[in-house]
């Protein structure tokens, strides 16, 4: 088979054959064909690849397959003629009967010639279509069973205008394409059968094998001209189209060019007559900009300078569009507008309680912050008449505000900065952190490269056009660092009091006071936030809502924006407290209150759709305890504590997530072994060494608890805590694990309605741990009753809304033997408790 056909017909124009000895002659036999020519019943098949034989041309192929190579060695040796017939595939390396077509061209190899690398070249001349029978052999090489199929040309009016007509075609053809030469033009011109000329014109065109293969298969001329009419016709339009194309980017060129010497004379000419030009106004415009925009001096010297070069530089270079992007930018940021801050204390009182429930440790610290600008503005004037090096210190005094807004999602840190906003008078902007890697985010650009612009502080300074907004940095415990550099170490001059007044982007290059900003920074955690940089936020801490507040903002907040964006009248939809209540209870289990609107939105949704179905006579729609499966299916949480603590081994942990508060089950369990202390549930460092304490005080005290001590060294023991695909660790599991090993060892299980946090020592030593207002609010969640925490979190209670405090039993321990005195029940104990 041919290997890969390189066929260039600018280099290798088609040669025309013409017959010789008479016209065409048709024998039903099959034994003649074109000019009486006798074609073997048998012929070696030769399969080209991406090139289709016409008869009456010859072609240049080159041959490298061996078995393609032994084919033409034997046809040429004994002067015999071949078929060379289009495979279907080019992908094919070796086709066999199914991969060619059936319709090809008898051919006589004319010359041949063997190149240094292996291959064959070879000149063929096709003499006469043929069809394959039936292949009589596959190796070394193809054989088949052929018939003659000779063209049917009959004269005609029609055959005489198809020819003129393509004619027609191929000369606009050659005008528009320079690889045709002019001699095959007049070699078709000087064509008079019908049937040489499509031939000749088909290996001319470029085609793909389909069309190509097509116009070989069809067995009248008259279909073959209207096929080439046809691909001439499109060839011919994407040519004119793209000629049409490549003079219109040609007369753009001249145009341009026209116009950078027109501008140039006119330019001279305004010089002349003492008149301004474009350019000169632009320029002004910007130096009024300057003067206008309040900016620092060093700004100014620097955008004086830049405006400077941009005066020698003409407008066609590329360094003109840079500076002036540069000084759209230093002319249009807020160097001195500021809005003025609503001292009104009142007024922000209510507007923070009308948005937020509860909430008060942020909203105190709002006001005093109103209450402070407020008395700094009152007793102006009087520091004003003091001696100018106190004015001075006083004008340094630090402006702004950096709070760090630390709670589980959807406790309210986002919407709270807009409440903030809108209580101050001021503009609000955010910009979220999550993901960012990029230090240049933060300070932007330098001007050096191509598409620089400044970080996105600047941009969002511009947006707000003010330079004393609300400035909100969205989940600052998620910003990543690699190779580009770490945001949060840039952030460090961004929220730093003492730098921010001089912040410096890389794209501006000169200082921007940032010391009126009010930066809020929210974070679900605080450990994923650089010790520096959390040293700079005064940190707010807002805990997970109770119970009874959902159920209060689910009445006064939630459920009146859901009725009102779901298209609602406030009339139409009635809630009752108890509805709410097994809403929160059984279908959300979380810190804020985001599922908890979804769930109420869902509710909302349903009615309204009963209300587009019947009308507005449904009316009002009152949802009780009872209707709550019907709108939102089975409940999605169950008691499971008393389920998961009947068996020995199993303690009720508390633990704090990046969703708030939560209840965990540390679980143990033994097997024979040797001493053996397997550890799953992906673990943390610290979590593992309090496990090992765990076991050591448990061994240790093994006598005091009435434990077996070969039990320990007769079995292997596994502690696993769930889930295990979300990773833990910290040390206030501790007392939770020693719990469970005495549980499983003493055969004891522990009271179902107990939760516990707390780090232990190796002598039993409870030590004190943090979230402990989370952890009680998760096990209020839960529905437990009782909550063992260090002796030394006593404090901490203070933190717990009243209503929790009342449901729960609090018992500080500051040893593990009372922990486990509380947690174990008896055996007679062990069911009356549930």
């Amino acid at each position: 088979m041919s290997d890969r056909w390189n066929i260039d017909f600018m280099d290798q124009m088609p040669i025309s054959v013409v017959p010789t000895g008479g016209s065409s002659a048709t024998t039903p036999d099959g034994k003649q064909g074109e000019s009486g020519l006798d074609i073997p019943e048998e012929l070696a098949i030769l399969p080209l690849r991406g090139v289709v034989l016409y008869p009456m041309t010859a072609l240049p192929l080159t041959v490298g397959q061996p078995r393609s190579i032994q084919l033409v060695d034997e046809a040429v040796l004994k002067r015999q003629m071949i078929g060379l017939v289009a495979t279907k595939s080019e992908e094919v390396e070796e086709p066999g009967p199914d991969d060619v077509y059936r319709v090809g061209t008898v051919a006589v190899v004319h010359r041949l010639r063997k190149a240094p690398d292996g291959t064959i070249l070879l000149f063929v001349q096709g003499m006469e279509r043929i069809r394959i029978v039936e292949f009589t052999q596959t190796q070394p090489y193809l054989k088949a069973r052929v018939e003659p199929i000779p063209d049917a040309v009959e004269d005609s009016i029609e055959l005489e205008a198809l020819s003129r007509n393509i004619l027609d075609l191929f000369r606009r053809l050659v005008n528009l394409v320079p690889h045709i030469p002019d001699e095959m033009m007049m070699m078709i011109m000087n064509i008079e059968d019908p049937r040489q000329l499509a031939y000749l014109i088909a290996t001319s065109l470029r085609m793909n094998i389909t069309d190509a293969q097509e116009v070989l298969e069809l067995d009248d001329v008259r279909d073959k001209l209207r096929k080439l009419t046809s691909i001439l016709t499109r060839e011919l339009e994407v040519l004119e189209l793209g000629k049409k194309i490549q003079s219109e980017a040609q007369s753009e060129m001249e145009k341009v060019q026209r116009e950078y010497f027109l501008r140039e004379q006119l330019k001279a000419i305004k010089r002349e007559l003492g008149e301004e030009d474009e350019q000169a106004l632009e320029l002004e415009e910007y130096r009024r900009k300057i003067e206008e925009s309040g900016m620092p001096e060093e700004a100014r010297k620097e955008a004086l300078r830049e405006l400077s070069r941009m005066e020698k530089m003409p407008t066609a270079a590329a360094e003109y569009s840079v500076i002036k992007t540069y000084l759209d930018w230093m002319t249009s940021l807020p160097w001195n507008k500021v809005t003025e801050d609503n001292l009104d204390i009142a007024r922000a009182r209510q507007i923070l309680d009308e948005d937020h429930y509860d909430l008060e440790d942020v909203k105190e610290r709002i006001l005093e912050y109103l209450a402070v600008r407020r008395l700094r503005q009152e007793r102006a004037e009087e520091r004003e008449a003091e001696s100018e090096h106190l004015t001075d210190y006083i004008r340094r005094e630090r402006e702004g505000v950096i709070l760090c807004f630390v709670g589980p999602p959807g406790t309210g840190k986002t919407s709270l900065g807009q409440s903030i906003a809108r209580a101050l008078g001021r503009k609000f902007v955010r910009m979220s952190l999550g993901g960012i890697r990029d230090e240049a985010e933060i300070r932007g650009f330098r001007r050096t490269y191509v598409g620089s612009m400044p970080g996105r502080i600047i941009q969002a300074l511009r947006r707000a056009e003010s330079r004393n907004p609300v400035f909100m940095l969205d989940e600052v415990d998620k910003i990543g660092a690699d190779w580009r550099g770490d945001p949060s170490s840039a952030l460090l001059e961004v929220l730093d009091p003492e730098q921010n007044r001089d912040f410096r982007d890389h794209y501006l290059d000169v200082p921007f006071d940032l010391s009126q900003v009010m930066f809020i920074t929210t974070a679900n955690l605080l450990d994923p936030i650089p010790a520096p940089l959390r040293d700079r936020m005064e940190i707010l801490t807002l805990d997970g809502y109770t119970e009874e507040e959902k159920i209060k903002i689910a009445q006064q907040y939630l459920l009146p924006r859901q009725i009102r964006e779901n298209g609602l009248r406030q009339d139409e939809v009635q809630l009752t407290e108890g509805a709410i209540r097994r809403v929160v209870r059984e279908y959300t289990r979380e810190a804020g209150v985001r599922n908890l609107e979804r769930e109420l939105g869902s509710i909302c949704r349903k009615i309204a759709t009963k209300i587009a179905e019947e009308g507005e006579g449904a009316g009002p729609t009152l949802v009780t305890e009872e209707d709550i499966p019907q709108y939102l299916g089975k409940p999605k949480y169950y008691p499971e504590v008393a389920e998961r603590t009947e068996i020995p081994g199993v303690a009720t942990g508390l633990v704090v997530t990046a969703v708030g508060g939560d209840i965990t089950f540390i679980e143990a369990t033994k097997m024979k072994g040797k001493q053996g202390l397997i550890l799953t549930g992906q673990l943390g460092d610290v979590m593992r060494e309090s496990a090992q304490a765990a076991l050591s005080y448990v061994r240790s005290k093994a006598h005091e608890f009435g434990i077996d001590e070969n039990a320990f060294i007769e079995n292997d023991i596994h502690i696993h805590v769930p889930a295990g695909a979300v990773p833990k660790d910290g040390p206030s599991a501790g007392v939770t694990m020693a719990t469970a090993l005495a549980s499983l060892f003493t055969g004891r299980p522990v009271d179902p309605h107990v939760a516990m946090t707390g780090e232990i020592t190796l002598r039993g030593q409870v030590l004190p741990v943090g979230g402990i207002k989370q952890k009680v609010l998760a096990a209020a969640r839960a529905g437990l009753r009782t909550v063992i925490l260090p002796k030394r979190n006593e404090a901490d209670l203070e933190d717990i809304p009243p209503e929790v405090r009342e449901k729960l039993n609090f018992i500080l321990a500051d040893h593990v033997d009372q922990v486990i005195q509380h947690a174990l029940l008896d055996g007679t104990e062990r069911r009356s408790e549930q």
